[in-house]
């Protein structure tokens, strides 16, 4: 039984000692910036979601608040769906793409809020060259992925050494400060769809403070009123 305890009380410690060695780099997102989470959401589009969806995403939400006119939405922003308010969803059968990738894509509507958008943009840019796994690449972030890196043409190859270094990506079409630019817009937008009420609630947040603090200020007066006769 002490055997028990001690595991459940040191469990958590492992855990964060491990998760304390892993450098995350910042991407240093900007919800309020309309054109990178524009840019981000044509990303998605164009590379993601053939795999992962976006099932509790609508697309017209999406265009209100990226600032997208919804006759141009439907004709540029679309390549699934028949009505804006559809969800974003694509049509890969999910026990097909569980036998060809080891499991089935996983939904990326809350992966910022799952992982951390440093997660996410710490793994996109850390794949590198491993002959033995089944794509050909693996992950610093995400050791035995199971996912291609399916913005190599962009970045371009990397490979990890004996020490475990990332080189350099060499032969990508991007530069690697266009390259981690592009994967901060890409990161920007999921995290604006992790949460599109994100700069709502944090504005909201102040002014709750703020009447709180009113509130806390009347009362004590109030208290002092009350109790000023007794002492």
């Amino acid at each position: 039984m002490k055997k028990i305890i001690c595991l459940i009380v040191l469990l958590p410690l492992f855990f964060f000692a491990s998760a304390a060695t892993l450098a995350l780099d910042k991407p240093g997102n900007d919800l309020s910036d309309k054109s990178s989470l524009k840019r981000g959401f044509k990303s998605y589009l164009t590379y993601c979601l053939a795999c992962h969806q976006l099932a509790y995403q609508r697309y017209n939400r999406t265009f209100t608040d990226l600032d997208i006119d919804e006759k141009e939405g439907k004709l540029s922003w679309m390549p699934t769906g028949e009505k804006t308010s559809n969800h974003i969803i694509n049509n890969l059968p999910a026990k097909d793409a569980a036998k060809w990738f080891g499991s089935t894509p996983p939904d990326l509507t809350l992966v910022t809020r799952f992982r951390s958008p440093e997660y996410i943009y710490t793994y996109l840019r850390t794949f590198y060259i491993d002959e033995n796994r089944p794509f050909g690449v693996n992950n610093a972030v995400f050791p035995e992925v199971g996912m291609p890196h399916v913005l190599q043409n962009l970045q371009g190859i990397r490979t990890m050494d004996y020490h475990g270094e990332l080189s350099e990506a060499t032969g990508g079409s991007m530069t690697t400060e266009e390259y981690d630019s592009f994967v901060r817009d890409l990161v920007n937008f999921l995290e604006y769809v992790g949460e599109p009420n994100k700069l709502e609630r944090k504005s909201l947040g102040y002014w709750v403070l703020g009447f709180l603090l009113v509130l806390f200020t009347l009362t004590y007066l109030l208290k002092k009123e009350y109790w000023k006769d007794i002492y």
